[in-house]
């Protein structure tokens, strides 16, 4: 993008972010992030679910794009380190591991969030640089739950909470699990915040040859990503944001943070088509 329309972007359009749910393919949202530092452009209001709340939540604290990235490979991406980290997340007594520290197949996220996000990321939404809206799903309510304030950790933890993979999270008395399961994509909640609307899709979906059977927890985590696309395929046509992206992390499975580099190599020409995308919205 030309310097000038960088420049007109910067004191003209607003923008407003958001960052969709999809477990390790979400690493991929860094390079929107990155992209829009270099653009010298700061969201009026960023939305996120489950690990788009995560990324949203580093950006609103004010961590640039490379910081995030910094912290992402070092802390996940790296075996040693992933292992010292969930070493220091065991039950410290037998009461404490009887009392549901850990649950077999069901990790209490909030605890592991606290070991691997970053020390920038605050403890409260009214610390923030810019406002965050973090999406949750009201598992008895059958219906969506938006966190805009209070215990910022916690909402992360219950919108980032795959079913049968972490436990349920309760805010203000109700259990709350993945934000990704009514609004994998929240750009609906930002129509109006701004001039251009950004949606970012890592959602992604089940892929191989088309005759081996998936495993348990790949049937699992494959249907609820045919679920999720459902859902964005009815609010795309219900009303689009402005910029639409969707980086090719179809190869890759929701929870390999291993290969965090791997989904950044692979999903880095998602940080052109943004700016190509955003200089043709500024000019238009």
């Amino acid at each position: 993008m030309a310097k000038e329309t960088v420049e007109h972007a910067a004191s003209g359009p607003t923008i407003a972010l958001a960052l969709g749910g999809g477990g390790a393919r979400g690493i991929a949202h860094i390079h929107v992030i990155e992209a829009l530092d270099e653009l010298g452009l700061r969201p009026t209001v960023i939305a996120g679910s489950s690990i788009g709340a995560i990324m949203g939540a580093a950006m609103a604290s004010g961590m640039r794009g490379t910081e995030i990235r910094e912290h992402t490979l070092t802390a996940i991406s790296r075996r040693g380190e992933l292992m010292n980290r969930l070493w220091r997340l065991r039950p410290t007594s037998f009461s404490e591991a009887m009392s549901g520290g850990f649950g077999l197949g069901q990790f209490n996220l909030e605890r592991v969030l606290d070991a691997f996000l970053p020390d920038a990321i605050p403890r409260d939404f009214a610390d923030l640089a810019i406002p965050l809206k973090i999406m949750a799903t009201d598992y008895y309510g059958q219906n969506e739950h938006v966190c805009v304030s209070g215990d910022l950790r916690k909402a992360i933890a219950a919108s980032a909470a795959i079913p049968a993979l972490f436990r349920p999270v309760k805010i203000d008395g109700r259990v709350m699990i993945d934000g990704g399961i009514y609004n994998p994509v929240p750009f609906d909640h930002l129509h109006g915040k701004a001039d251009i609307v950004i949606g970012v899709d890592v959602v992604g979906g089940p892929e191989g040859d088309g005759e081996t059977l998936p495993s348990r927890i790949d049937s699992l985590l494959g249907s609820s990503q045919l679920m999720m696309q459902s859902i964005i395929a009815m609010k795309l046509k219900a009303h689009p944001p402005h910029i639409f992206l969707r980086p090719e992390v179809n190869r890759f499975r929701v929870m390999d943070f291993l290969r965090a580099q791997e989904v950044l190599d692979a999903t880095a020409s998602v940080a052109d088509d943004l700016k190509r995308a955003l200089e043709q919205a500024i000019s238009s």
